[in-house]
């Protein structure tokens, strides 16, 4: 029962995902960004079998390839991702064509691994694709949480001067 668990979990996670980058989202500088992920890493660290008891080099190797990919993959969502100063001075975010390549390609890589894992014979579990998923959101999230404190900073307050708005209009 605990792989249908974590399938919808990870079924769920993607879908909140996909829509949270289709769509404007106001970055909340209050907001622990690392609630999610570090959900996803719990689920996935407590049950066995992260790794293959049969393989465990080849499965270790696949695990951090697939670290590896969730990582380029977060940091290239969040350096593609638009973010911007709204008239009342909050911050938002919202994904490009160019995150939705980031994400295409990520899932490419994903697709590649699992093949090289079938093909050595190593068993990857949803709990190796829920360990990536945590590090994926846990790098985007902490990129974009950085990005959002560098442009918000002290100096903007609840009202974001007319030439700050229009610098970052032109950035864009």
């Amino acid at each position: 029962m605990s792989g249908l668990v974590n399938a919808l979990v990870i079924i769920a996670v993607i879908a909140l995902v996909v829509v949270r980058q289709c769509s404007a989202q106001r970055i909340s500088g209050g907001r622990p960004w690392w609630v999610l992920p570090g959900v996803l890493l719990f689920m996935a660290l407590r049950e066995p079998g992260l790794v293959d008891p049969h393989h465990r080099m080849a499965s270790a190797v696949v695990l951090g390839a697939e670290l590896l990919v969730g990582l380029v993959t977060g940091a290239g969502w969040a350096w593609t991702s638009r973010v911007w100063p709204a008239e009342d001075g909050s911050l938002w975010s919202k994904g490009t064509r160019a995150t939705a390549l980031v994400w295409v390609g990520g899932l490419a890589l994903r697709a590649a691994l699992y093949g090289v894992a079938v093909v050595l014979g190593v068993h990857q579990g949803s709990s190796a694709l829920m360990v990536a998923l945590a590090a994926t959101l846990l790098i985007r999230e902490g990129l974009l949480a950085r990005r959002a404190a560098a442009i918000s900073g002290p100096h903007v307050g609840p009202v974001v001067g007319a030439a700050v708005r229009q610098e970052w209009k032109d950035r864009l």
